[in-house]
């Protein structure tokens, strides 16, 4: 299954000025504690890390827990006084990795 993401950013944004990155990305995010329709228990999957970079540095990271709901959403602040390169990547359980890639104008 294909992993999705939305990351919203202002299209240009001015030098020093602060902006709100906005992330989303599908997973489940079960916990572990639930049953299925046969009363087996869920395995728990979860994100547990979300990292932001500008240009190689870290410019934002959260770590997730249990009581996070599916299809997490993350909004932060931050500034930028030159264009780069945002990555994003969102790490959990069982090898969940997802990778994503936008450009950031400044001017």
């Amino acid at each position: 299954m294909a992993t999705r993401a939305v990351i919203t950013l202002p299209a240009v944004v001015q030098p020093g000025q602060a902006f709100e990155v906005r992330a989303t990305v599908a997973h489940a995010m079960e916990t572990g504690y639930r049953a299925d329709d046969a009363g087996a228990r869920l395995p728990r999957d979860l994100v547990r890390r979300v990292e932001c970079r500008l240009d190689g540095e870290l410019v934002f990271a959260a770590d997730l827990f249990a009581a996070v709901s599916a299809n997490p959403y993350l909004s932060f602040w931050m500034q930028a006084t030159q264009s780069g390169e945002l990555s994003f990547v969102w790490r959990g359980d069982n090898g969940f990795e997802h990778r994503e890639v936008r450009r950031l104008a400044v001017g």
